[in-house]
């Protein structure tokens, strides 16, 4: 029985994503031991978070163009490689700027060839299926925060923050660069369509970046991530400032890792079902109530049943974004228009591991972060809601007419 070789592409996403962006969000598990070796704040080492969004987003942009030009496995070959030198290189680093600039810049930029052009070629693999197909790709996300971080943590007790990261670095070409190699476009059968072949709307990017729906979708995005990445970029060191250990503290990340991957596979299905629309706009509620909850939590088992709560709800919805610009906008820039909306959604990202150390350095606590991150959260239930349902193509109808 032959294989859809649309569900290789899932896998090798899967892996790739594991990997890749477990590698760049590791950065938390390493923030208190980091402070401790080197002397420098948590403010500054969260500045390198910054600096990984943003770069992560412009890079996303880039590559996701860069692909739909000349092909996803050429980008992620590109992103492997560059991923690992950035890794290798900020293990040796010796002052914060010289940090910020490798792990912050190199790692970010290339972190950003993975998810994006991906995602954008699977959905180009699938008519049916296709939120369980992007949501499993986007499952190796939360798998990576879970198996990545026990790994680290392991490594900086065993040995020291250095090595580990190099390790790190060395473990990414291992795995991503064979990998990519099984990447490729589809060609015209059974459950593919091709870049050429319309399917609903087909845009140009000068129209997709004019239409209000596009605004819509960047700006939910947008806030969607400036709600969840303060939380979990500091899950690690709130627990431990709750007297929870290190190690425990870790695998209340990898928890939340978990649950992000119940919560792509389980919403992912739901979105086949229902539309992506809908099971946004609840899974971005269950997440703005997941965050506020932290309020209260004390206990290390109140962390593990919160954080596989949250990572449910932040996991379940990172991957409807995709399947709404696909929706809207078609499959012939898919890599173009998702990388913007994934460039606006960086700035959120980008903003909640800064926001959050500088709120802990000046009041002590992480109060005031969870507070804004709930209110944020909600701030993106309430544009989710104001999406219209996507417009199809008549016959013989010029897509232009569409974008405005």
């Amino acid at each position: 029985m032959k294989v859809f070789y649309g569900w290789v592409i899932v896998a090798v996403g899967f892996v790739v994503t594991c990997i890749g962006m477990g590698a760049m969000l590791s950065l938390g598990i390493f923030l208190q031991p980091m402070t401790e070796a080197m002397g420098w704040s948590r403010t500054g080492i969260s500045t390198a978070a910054l600096l990984n969004w943003l770069s992560m987003g412009v890079g996303a942009f880039v590559w996701g163009a860069l692909s739909d030009r000349f092909g996803t496995r050429t980008v992620v070959l590109a992103g492997g490689v560059l991923l690992g030198i950035g890794l290798v290189t900020a293990s040796q680093a010796s002052t914060l700027w010289q940090f910020q600039l490798l792990f912050g810049v190199i790692v970010g930029s290339a972190s950003g060839s993975f998810y994006t052009p991906i995602t954008a070629t699977t959905t180009r693999w699938f008519t049916e299926h296709r939120s369980l197909a992007v949501a499993l790709v986007s499952a190796g996300i939360g798998l990576g925060s879970s198996t990545v971080g026990p790994f680290v943590r392991w490594m900086i007790t065993a040995y020291d923050w250095r090595l580990a990261m190099l390790t790190l670095g060395e473990i990414t070409w291992v795995l991503i660069i064979p990998a990519a190699f099984l990447i490729r476009e589809p060609t015209a059968g059974p459950g593919a369509v091709t870049k050429g072949a319309p399917e609903g709307p087909e845009f140009t990017a000068a129209q997709v970046f004019r239409t209000p729906q596009f605004a819509a979708i960047a700006l939910t995005y947008f806030a969607c991530c400036a709600a969840h990445s303060g939380p979990i970029f500091h899950m690690v060191a709130n627990a431990m400032d709750h007297g929870v250990t290190a190690m425990a503290a870790t695998t209340v990340l990898s928890v939340a890792g978990l649950g992000s991957l119940a919560g792509k596979i389980v919403i992912g299905l739901t979105a086949d079902r229902v539309g992506a629309k809908q099971t946004l706009v609840a899974g971005l509620f269950l997440q703005a109530l997941a965050v506020s909850l932290y309020l209260f939590t004390r206990e290390l088992g109140t962390f593990y049943a919160l954080a596989a709560l949250f990572g449910f709800a932040y996991g379940g919805v990172m991957p409807l974004y995709a399947i709404l610009v696909r929706e809207y906008f078609g499959a012939r820039i898919m890599g173009t228009a998702f990388g913007a909306v994934a460039l606006v959604s960086t700035l959120g990202m980008s903003l909640g591991p800064l926001a959050g150390g500088w709120l802990y350095d000046t009041f002590g606590s992480y109060f005031w972060l969870f507070i804004g991150s709930a209110g944020i959260g909600l701030g993106a239930v309430a544009i989710a809601f104001t999406f219209r349902a996507p417009r199809r193509v008549p016959a013989g109808l010029p897509t232009a007419s569409l974008a405005h």
